[in-house]
């Protein structure tokens, strides 16, 4: 069994505590996508001896960071403080889990945020392509919503809404972690385990149904494209062979986009990978965005490359630089302690061992280009294409794609 407290040996002028707790947008009710998000919200508003005001003065009077993040697999409290001062900040983590205020007023003040937020996202056409991509890739499961939720479930959302939901996360499971001692000497009745369950756990493994394409048309000077599909969650044994392909594709200016778009074709203002881990079937996708007079260049280079993706293998060559570019990457997002304890109280909360990414550097060397091959044919093969500009423009993609796939 995972210990739900973990320190670094390493020793600092300031402590980190970090909360991850189970269950995060994806429990969201139909109808009700972005409670959990206001909640959580909600929870930083004001706890037992604190109102909102108070306690926000209360915090930055003492130099102290605290944050909180919904995340679709769960929600992540973060405090940071000098040593000096973490003895009289570590009960804000009780009081904000157990004894939150939850006022109505300040519920309306976060509901109007999120609302005012939700609209800002909209101007953006990235957001606008992976939401419609998202919805086609994870059809009817809940990674197919933002995690903020939506304006018309928001406006629709009670504050009984939220004091029944919270009852509900009282039950979650929590999992604290820091590289305090203190923490050792302090009692957290709110990390006792609960049977919780997330219920909304199926995913659509077999996509039967046709519409694989999205497109949404705006008055643009450029074209965004994103595809890609759903993979596997970060406990698979697949998991490491797409950090190795991703490594390929994306990092630095020797990664095959790089090459591909940038140096060699001159075509790109922005191209990548997407691979974040996930609890369940992880999305793995390329983006890339393109002026209108490259658009349908730049799309038939990126077909050209999934393509080869699912058919060709990767030169040894390039799989050993991969894996060289992967090790680095994992050793540089464990420089700082807020990164080394994020991870971790993450990993413990998905079950997994909090060395999990130390392990993932010693089975490097077993991947080949043969394993790539083989998950890019499970996963690839039926890839899903979201794009956003101008009419004319994506009406062509949309045609030289449906004769591809």
């Amino acid at each position: 069994m995972i210990q739900k407290y973990l320190k670094t040996k390493t020793v600092r002028d300031f402590s980190i505590a970090m909360i991850w707790i189970n269950g995060g947008s994806s429990i969201d009710g139909e109808g009700k996508k972005g409670i959990n998000n206001i909640l959580f919200t909600l929870l930083g508003r004001g706890c037992k001896g604190f109102e909102n005001l108070e306690f926000s003065e209360y915090i930055d009077s003492h130099g102290a960071e605290l944050n909180l993040e919904t995340l679709e697999d769960g929600m992540l409290i973060s405090l940071k403080s000098l040593n000096e001062h973490f003895y009289k900040l570590l009960p804000l983590l009780d009081l904000t889990i157990n004894k939150p205020l939850l006022l109505s007023n300040q519920f309306q003040k976060v509901k109007k945020n999120t609302i005012n937020t939700l609209k800002k996202d909209k101007e953006n056409p990235f957001n606008i392509v992976f939401e419609k991509w998202r919805k086609l890739v994870y059809l009817k499961h809940p990674y197919a919503y933002n995690s903020s939720g939506y304006e018309e479930d928001i406006r629709n959302i009670t504050h009984d809404d939220i004091l029944n939901e919270y009852q509900n996360f009282k039950k979650r499971n929590k999992y604290l972690i820091s590289n305090n001692l203190l923490i050792n000497n302090k009692s957290f009745d709110f990390l006792n385990k609960n049977n919780f369950e997330n219920k909304n756990n199926s995913i659509q493994k077999n996509c039967k149904y046709v519409n694989r394409f999205a497109s949404t048309h705006g008055d643009s000077n450029q074209i965004i494209l994103m595809l890609g599909n759903q993979t596997c969650s970060q406990s698979s044994l697949e998991y490491l062979p797409l950090k190795i392909l991703e490594s390929h594709l994306a990092y630095g200016m020797s990664s095959v986009l790089f090459k591909l778009f940038r140096e060699k074709n001159g075509l790109t203002y922005d191209v990548g990978v997407f691979n974040p881990f996930r609890q369940k079937n992880s999305p793995f996708l390329i983006y890339l965005s393109v002026s209108n007079e490259k658009a349908i260049i730049g799309f038939k280079i990126l077909i050209n490359l999934w393509e080869k993706l699912i058919s060709d293998l990767i030169p040894k060559k390039e799989i050993n630089l991969a894996k060289v570019k992967l090790k680095s990457s994992f050793l540089i997002s464990n420089q700082t302690l807020d990164e080394i304890l994020q991870r971790r109280v993450r990993l413990i909360g998905n079950d997994l061992d909090p060395d999990f990414d130390m392990n993932c550097l010693k089975k490097i060397e077993d991947i080949n280009s043969e394993d790539i091959l083989k998950i890019t044919n499970k996963y690839f093969s039926k890839p899903f294409l979201s794009i956003y500009g101008n009419e004319k423009l994506c009406n062509k993609i949309k045609e030289s794609w449906m004769n591809k796939f």
